[in-house]
């Protein structure tokens, strides 16, 4: 039996169950192999009081300290964030409040190997568990995780650290990994570890034209996805719709650029056109991308972005910059396009697409291969070769 404990702040909970849903997926993915048992440490960054009166903060407070979520045992020890303090110590802080709790798991759940979820502050917290209990770590990088914590001055030598200091790293695609090493991470220790779908859930409507009804859809229609950040490239959508007349836009996603968007969407006159559609469920999500004709994204950076791959499982061609592992991806035009980072481009790329809408079945086939099972797989045979190595003292 192979143990293994799951080191995560990227983990859905009460207060924000559409928060790292995919890193959820995964860990129930390794935990339904053969012979493997997965405990979750998922840490709770919370800022010092006063702050931590929002009702923000307050929700994560108030969340249980234990409980067993999709049928996994989860650990929720909270640790203190410094707004402004640029994270510098936010390693240190988890790992304060995640060594006692991991001193009493241990007792009843001897691990085998570390796997932290996201790369910073979960990284080097693992490492200095990994050395405390004498087993094995890896870390895995999903992209933002990388782009931005390993260039922030204040954490960019703690990531490398980490990273050096690993047994095993994982990339989500070949561009990521080449980014890792471009900062200075051993390239000869990542492996690729691509996301999974649930292909059952996300799947071109069987009854398009009444989903589409149902959801307020008429005529040409994009959906854009993703959280309301200037990294996401909503603004360049938006500017891209203002030049296709006659086509709409829903925006599935929250963040701080809300405002600004819909500033920027009642500048152009485009509210008729233009819907914030919020923080739409993952449960709602398949409808979303099964009803739209196009999905468009124009991500500054990426790993491999989940919503590329659930687009394409409901057979939705995408128009997506060139970032991460777009071109891994998109190998087939059929599917998509590859744009610049520009509204006319990608406003061209969505005109083609709407003038000749691929047959959604060969869109689909396009991540025939993802799935979660071999997200799960995967994962398993890496961890478990790190244990051999371990053991054997290399």
């Amino acid at each position: 039996m192979m143990r293994v404990l799951t080191l995560s702040t990227l983990y859905p909970d009460a207060a924000r169950p559409r928060f790292g849903t995919f890193v959820a997926a995964q860990t129930r993915a390794l935990a339904a192999c053969a012979d493997t048992a997965v405990a979750v440490v998922a840490p709770v960054g919370i800022p010092p009081w006063p702050l931590r009166r929002h009702p923000r903060y307050a929700a994560l407070a108030a969340l249980p300290t234990e409980e067993v979520r999709d049928g996994l045992a989860v650990a929720r020890p909270r640790f203190t964030v410094w707004p402004g303090s640029a994270g510098g110590g936010n390693a240190a802080a988890l790992l304060r409040a995640a060594t006692p709790v991991v001193d009493r798991l241990r007792e009843r759940f001897a691990f085998d190997v570390i796997h932290a979820s996201f790369f910073y502050p979960d990284g080097p917290a693992a490492i200095a568990l990994g050395e405390r209990y004498g087993v094995p770590v890896s870390i895995k990088a999903r992209g933002a995780d990388v782009h931005h914590w390993g260039h922030v001055a204040a954490t960019r030598a703690q990531v490398l650290s980490a990273a050096r200091a690993a047994d095993g790293l994982l990339a989500v695609s070949a561009a990521l990994r080449d980014d890792m090493v471009a900062l200075g991470m051993p390239g000869d220790r990542i492996a690729i570890h691509r996301t999974g779908i649930d292909a059952m859930r996300f799947a071109p409507a069987d009854d398009r034209a009444g989903v589409r009804r149902m959801l307020g859809i008429d005529g040409p229609f994009v959906l854009s996805i993703g959280a309301l950040i200037p990294r996401k490239g909503h603004a360049m959508v938006v500017d891209a719709i203002a030049r296709l007349p006659g086509v709409t836009l829903g925006i599935a996603g929250e963040g701080p650029e809300r405002g600004a968007l819909l500033r920027r969407i009642a500048r152009a006159r485009l509210s008729p056109r233009v819907r914030l559609l919020g923080g739409v469920g993952h449960e709602d999500l398949p409808r979303w991308l099964a009803a739209a004709d196009v999905m468009a994204l124009a991500s500054q950076s990426e790993g491999l972005a989940n919503a590329w791959v659930e687009a394409l499982a409901c057979g939705t061609p995408i128009v997506i910059t060139d970032a991460g592992g777009a071109r891994e991806l998109l190998t087939d035009p059929l599917a998509g396009r590859i744009v610049p980072r520009d509204p006319g481009a990608i406003a061209a790329a969505i005109g083609e697409l709407l003038a000749a809408p691929p047959p959604r079945m060969a869109v689909r086939q396009v991540v025939a291969d993802y799935s979660w099972a071999t997200n799960g797989a995967t994962l398993r045979a890496h961890l478990a070769g790190l244990i051999r190595s371990h053991r054997q003292g290399g």
